[in-house]
């Protein structure tokens, strides 16, 4: 029997619910539902316009209006068909799997940079605002996960530690998973230093250019254009996902569509999620 949410959602999608929202084009099994935001389509006021996702829990300074925080909120979850679980999220490797308990009334927000869940109607969700969201799941339809991988996490490992789990949720092989990559900074606008190529493994006379082309400042001074989804498809790579789609998006150059920190500051957040479908 389908839930409410899941019923809205066929009812509403694809009338403008969330004008801009990106259904992935992957290939996942029936039953997988997923979806990006854009920034479009909430009711918050500028800085934070209009679907700013970001849980006033968080704290710190971008703090949004809470009740339109929690009506952006519902229109996400209403247009994806399943409930999100946020997390607070750290520029980590941590993974956390999902439970129902994480649902709960004032329960808090798992502190964890990517989270895998195995039940109906639990979507895995992260927040970006230019770091890339990674969204998986495996081809049996039993798992699925999502990731924010900023070049912290990716160099951390934060993509290889969740399809690690997922894998040992779902049962399967690397290579019997799928991966969509949403969108982030570009590798024409994120500028990096000496210490993000290091992190990598790179060395700043010898780095890999499809990956982090030099790009010095006006007055000299070393800089680099890094590739986040390269970067990400690389450790997918290495790992066995050979499934990879999505990745083409660009947050800071298109401030109509999308929130972006590094262009912004002040600003809201997008979200990506993925779940399996209710019964």
């Amino acid at each position: 029997m389908q839930s409410e949410l899941q019923r809205a959602a066929l009812e509403e999608w694809p009338q403008a619910l969330l004008a801009g929202a990106i259904r992935p084009n992957w290939a996942a099994p029936p039953g997988i539902l997923a979806l990006m935001s854009g920034r479009a389509g909430g009711v918050s006021t500028a800085p934070f316009d209009s679907l700013n996702l970001r849980p006033t829990a968080l704290g710190g300074e971008a703090i949004d209006a809470p009740a339109a925080v929690l009506e952006n909120q519902r229109r996400f979850a209403l247009a994806l068909g399943a409930q999100p679980v946020w997390l607070e999220q750290v520029h980590g490797a941590d993974v956390v799997r999902l439970r129902s308990e994480h649902l709960l009334a004032g329960a808090p927000l798992p502190r964890a940079d990517a989270s895998i869940s195995t039940e109906p109607g639990l979507a895995c969700t992260v927040l970006v605002a230019d770091c890339l969201p990674l969204l998986l799941c495996s081809q049996n339809g039993r798992a699925v996960g999502a990731v924010h991988a900023g070049w912290r996490g990716l160099s951390l490992g934060v993509i290889e530690r969740s399809v690690a789990l997922l894998c040992e949720a779902a049962g399967c092989a690397p290579d019997q998973v799928l991966a969509w990559l949403g969108p982030s900074i570009g590798p024409t606008a994120f500028e990096v230093g000496a210490d993000v190529l290091l992190a990598f493994g790179q060395h700043p006379a010898t780095a890999d250019q499809a990956l982090f082309r030099s790009s010095p400042r006006a007055d000299g001074s070393p800089r680099w254009r890094a590739d986040l989804a390269a970067l990400a498809r690389q450790r997918l790579a290495a790992i066995g996902v050979v499934d990879v789609s999505g990745g083409r998006w660009c947050t800071a150059t298109d401030a109509s569509r999308f929130f972006s920190f590094r262009r912004d500051g002040r600003t809201g957040r997008l979200a990506a999620a993925v779940a399996l479908r209710g019964g």
